[in-house]
């Protein structure tokens, strides 16, 4: 849980207006545009407009901002609910901008009607050529002037397929010199003859982000609209266009998005990485999507305090990918199971161990008292982590080495007695002596070790196949760096390892389980699994390894 902290400055607005009985509940909504997944910045989004629903009386609306046929797919929008119910959040009323096409198609004819909007037929190259720049005022269309009626017409006619895409487009008549550019008679309508994902053919005009966004917070009666910085300069047309037609006065209110380290956020650029084949798909654990960081293990509870974590602001600023780690280990290691997997296995034969084999006794989760245990199968030969011994050791070497004393995880104590090796010289098997008296839990031996080891009973174990994932970038911003951001790719994002063994125990995985591999790091079962094939992806490692390396320069 998060520490008590002061409040952002959305919550000091609400509680204002709430006190002062300006509203008596608050209406919020999420509203993504259907043209691609969501990523773990638009999870800032999410938990920050339902997050506040949840703290205060009221209720979000999850609106699709599907005005553009050309991008948006029915598989977009079901993965975007999903995204949004596997952070833990419900939406009041599922709504579509394309419910409302109706609705804004009379509100253009209200403004036609009130002479503050005109069918223009200059095309896109004509129109920049007369908005003029930041200091100079634009110049008004030739089409400006044309009558109420001419327009109505026009404009139905627009609606009913007769003229071609790009043709013309409706335009709000409010002020070529305006200091705003956006507020220099911007287009309400452009003609697209465009299948929809939901109404089909029915229509052949469709409205603009800034003509559909506020009409349909109005229609919701949204209180409170929250959206990134990058719309504030549309705020003065939201307000514009709500005042001329009389509507429901919804208010916009601007927050700083925050910029992540390592990642792309961009999702035409995130389309480009799966177009082109560098990541599996939409959901590759590499992805910053949320589908992605969902395949990779991490935890909703881990997103949401991340998101908490970085707060609200009004500037933006980077955000280190850091933090989100820190936020889904320390999760982890509260409820992830430990289990114990050799990666690169050497093989151990405890030469005095006589008996046929027997079932060890082993925590899940030492951090939940009511984790409970589970059984492990010890054996007269071992695999253990080839890392975990050494020939020639170092002072302070702690683990496996000729001579020396380890204690096995949840065993016994084993002592390195022989050093087999094949003609090449690489170590194949070391043969060992255990001691009996020395078992876990039960210890009367007397002998004292530092180094702890895990291992898996070679006659027992389960062969699997393990995916370590890094990070997807090698530089902290790759889209501020020269020449493509595909060039800035990390190599070692994945790397898989064949021959992993794991104790018997981990073949009864599911997908919603959590693991600690001892002394690896956590990780997931992948949806790729099946049965006699178990395929596990890294989640994080134990402790931020990244940082040290950047620090060695590596």
């Amino acid at each position: 849980m998060s520490e008590e902290r002061s409040l952002n400055f959305l919550e000091e607005i609400i509680e204002e207006d709430l006190k002062s009985g300006k509203y008596k509940f608050i209406v919020t909504r999420f509203p993504p545009e259907p043209n691609g997944y969501l990523h773990i910045g638009h999870a800032s989004s999410i938990c920050l407009n339902f997050g506040l629903t949840r703290k205060y009386p009221g209720f979000t609306n999850l609106r699709f901002d599907d005005t553009n046929p050309v991008t948006e797919e029915t598989e977009y929008v079901e993965s975007i609910k999903e995204d949004v119910k596997w952070l833990g959040f419900e939406w009041k009323h599922e709504r579509y901008a394309s419910d409302y096409f109706g609705t804004l198609y009379e509100y253009a004819l209200q403004l036609i009607d009130k002479g503050l909007a005109y069918v223009d037929d200059s095309s896109s190259e004509e129109m920049a050529a007369m908005k003029g720049t930041p200091t100079e005022p634009g110049v008004n269309s030739p089409y400006r002037d044309r009558t109420v009626e001419e327009n109505r017409d026009l404009f139905v006619r627009m609606k009913n397929g007769e003229f071609p895409d790009g043709s013309r487009t409706l335009r709000a008549k409010i002020d070529m010199a305006h200091i705003n550019m956006l507020m220099r008679d911007p287009i309400l309508y452009r003609i697209k003859h465009a299948h929809h994902h939901r109404t089909g053919d029915q229509w052949c005009i469709y409205p603009m982000y800034d003509f559909a966004h506020g009409q349909s917070d109005s229609i919701e009666e949204i209180t409170h609209s929250i959206c990134t910085l990058e719309f504030v300069p549309h705020r003065e047309l939201y307000d514009w266009l709500i005042e001329k037609l009389e509507i429901y006065p919804s208010h916009q209110y601007e927050f700083a998005r925050r910029n992540i380290n390592y990642t792309v956020t961009s999702k035409r650029k995130l389309l480009q990485l799966v177009n082109e084949k560098y990541v599996s798909g939409w959901d590759d654990p590499r992805m910053p999507t949320i589908s992605g960081l969902r395949r990779r293990g991490y935890t909703p509870e881990s997103v949401r305090e991340f998101c908490d974590r970085i707060g609200v602001a009004k500037r933006e600023n980077m955000v280190d990918v850091g933090l989100l780690e820190f936020c889904v280990r320390e999760h982890l290691n509260k409820i992830a199971l430990r289990r114990m997997v050799v990666f690169d296995p050497l093989r151990v034969v405890i030469t005095n161990y006589t008996g046929s084999g027997e079932w060890l006794q082993s925590e899940n989760n030492p951090e939940d008292p009511q984790g409970g245990s589970r059984s492990v199968p010890f054996s007269r030969e071992l695999y253990i982590e080839r890392d975990d011994f050494m020939e020639v050791p170092p002072k302070k070497y702690f683990r496996l080495a000729p001579g020396q004393m380890v204690r096995l995880k949840s065993a016994f104590i084993i002592r390195c007695d022989e050093v087999i090796k094949d003609e090449e010289g690489k170590v194949q098997e070391l043969r060992c002596t255990y001691f009996p008296e020395s078992k876990s839990g039960a210890d009367t031996s007397g002998l004292s070790v530092k180094g702890t080891l895990h291992w898996v009973s070679i006659q027992h174990a389960v062969p699997v196949e393990v995916r370590l994932y890094d990070r997807l970038f090698r530089v902290e911003d790759p889209t501020d760096e020269a020449g493509d951001f595909k060039d800035y790719l990390n190599p070692d994002s994945l790397k898989v390892l064949p021959g992993v063994y794991a104790e018997p125990a981990l073949a009864d995985a599911v997908l919603s389980d959590r693991f600690q591999f001892i002394r690896m790091g956590y990780f997931v079962l992948d949806r790729d699994s099946q049965p006699g094939k178990l395929i596990f992806n890294k989640t994080v490692g134990l402790k931020d390894a990244w940082a040290k390396e950047v620090k060695k320069g590596g």
